[in-house]
C-alpha cells in the first residue's frame, strides 16, 4: 500500500494501467495521423476519429486517491480529467472482485445508477453514494481503500 501519514490522517493512492488500452490508443493515433498526413480525402475524418484514440489513452491509466476529503480518480496521462467524490456524498465503501461487463465494459462507463472506471477484471472499489447510485473503480488493493473510505465517513444518525 502506498500511504502517507500526516497528523494522524492517512492518504492512500494507487495507479492502475491497462496495457492493451494504452497500446490501442497509441497504434490508433499513429495510424490516423499517418492517414491524415498522406491521404487528403480522409484527413478530416481521420482527425475526427483521433478522439477515439484519445479516449483509450486518457482512460488507459488512472491514479486513485483516498483521503479525508474523499475519493479522487484521475487520468494518469491527462490529470486535469478527474472525478472527485467527497466523503459527504459516500454512504459506504466495499471491495470486491469485478468483471468489466458488470459495470458496462472497459474505460469510463456510465449506466443508470452507476458510473465506473474499469480497466480490467479484478479487485475494485465500490462506493455506495448517498443519492442511491454507485461509483466503481477497478484498482489493486481496493480492500485497503474501502477500509480507509469507511474510516473517514462522517457519523450518521439512525434516521439517515
Amino acid at each position: 500500500m502506498h500511504s502517507q501519514h500526516d497528523d494522524k490522517r492517512t492518504v492512500w493512492y494507487r495507479s492502475q494501467y491497462s496495457g492493451w488500452m494504452l497500446a490501442v490508443g497509441v497504434v490508433l493515433a499513429i495510424a490516423l495521423l499517418t492517414v491524415a498526413a498522406f491521404v487528403d480525402e480522409y484527413r478530416t475524418v481521420s482527425l475526427i476519429l483521433l478522439t477515439a484514440a484519445a479516449a483509450f489513452l486518457v482512460t488507459g491509466g488512472i491514479k486513485v486517491t483516498v483521503s479525508a476529503n474523499g475519493v479522487t480518480v484521475a487520468s494518469a496521462l491527462a490529470p486535469f480529467l478527474r472525478r472527485q467524490i467527497t466523503v459527504d456524498r459516500i454512504a459506504r465503501a466495499e471491495a470486491r472482485w469485478t468483471r468489466p461487463m458488470e459495470v458496462g465494459g472497459w474505460g469510463y462507463r456510465w449506466k443508470p445508477g452507476m458510473r465506473a472506471v474499469s480497466l480490467r477484471e479484478g479487485d475494485a472499489l465500490w462506493l455506495e453514494l448517498t443519492r442511491g447510485t454507485r461509483f466503481v473503480i477497478t484498482v489493486d488493493d481496493a480492500e485497503t481503500a474501502a477500509d480507509l473510505v469507511n474510516h473517514y465517513l462522517p457519523p450518521r444518525s439512525e434516521a439517515d
